[in-house]
């Protein structure tokens, strides 16, 4: 690190949990962002001023006058933008020094392999099941780690599925593939604004420490946020034997 960065990161330098050797793993770390909205952006956010040194943001949709209440990365001059394109305008404004790459792209397929294949962490922070899936697979298919969010209306989850750990679920023995769950819109249900921030920065964090190696994650438990009564529940995730994703796994 040159002292640009040492004066920079120095807060983090300051964590015995952190150091020097630790902020060197986030400036040598990828993080692959699936959804620049309304979880990506504090997700992006923290990433960026913490340090994370390759973001890749991955968002197929343009900017619109209703994100700007939530998705803190764009602006009303950005409307009609790409939001992966504004999120990187966003993010090199913050620190200049963090190669962002940005995909006007909805990735599926080997593609979405690929770029999982490159990544040291994935977040997901897309609004829809048929992704959610998909980045589970490609990330135990590629043994990355998945952090995984998800906000509607008042309510908010978070959780870490690692393949990298033999214990540890993957998002479809939570919610299985076959499973009977209908796809929730804001544009339809409506989303509590702050709440978007408060699971997409500890989609960061867990991010940020998974690729230090310091603390324990939330592989095998869900966090539960009702941000009506502003209460935490934690429930205990197993892994199911029978999983059409993970139970191959060795």
């Amino acid at each position: 690190m040159n002292d640009n960065q040492l004066l920079r990161y120095s807060r983090h330098i300051l964590l015995d949990e952190i150091g020097i050797e630790g902020q060197q793993k986030l400036l040598n770390a990828h993080a692959l962002v699936i959804g620049a909205g309304g979880l990506g952006s504090p997700a992006a956010l923290y990433l960026a001023s913490g340090g994370v040194g390759r973001i890749t943001l991955v968002d197929d949709d343009e900017v619109d006058l209703t994100n700007l209440q939530r998705q803190i990365m764009h602006t009303s001059a950005r409307v009609g933008q790409p939001k992966a394109e504004s999120g990187r305008e966003t993010l090199m404004a913050i620190n200049p020094e963090v190669h962002v790459r940005a995909l006007r792209e909805r990735v599926a397929g080997e593609r979405l392999a690929a770029l999982v294949r490159e990544a040291t962490v994935v977040l997901d922070c897309s609004d829809n099941f048929a992704t959610r899936h998909a980045v589970n697979r490609a990330c135990f298919a590629a043994g990355v780690p998945l952090v995984a969010g998800a906000v509607i209306r008042f309510d908010g989850q978070v959780s870490v599925y690692d393949p990298r750990s033999a214990e540890s679920p993957c998002y479809a023995c939570l919610f299985p593939e076959d499973g009977k769950f209908e796809d929730a819109a804001c544009s339809t249900m409506g989303v509590f604004a702050p709440l978007v921030g408060v699971i997409g920065a500890m989609q960061a964090a867990e991010a940020m420490k998974l690729v230090v190696g310091t603390g324990q994650s939330l592989a095998g438990r869900l966090l539960l946020l009702d941000g009506r009564a502003m209460e935490w529940t934690s429930i205990g995730i197993a892994r199911n034997a029978s999983c059409q994703v993970c139970a191959q796994r060795v």
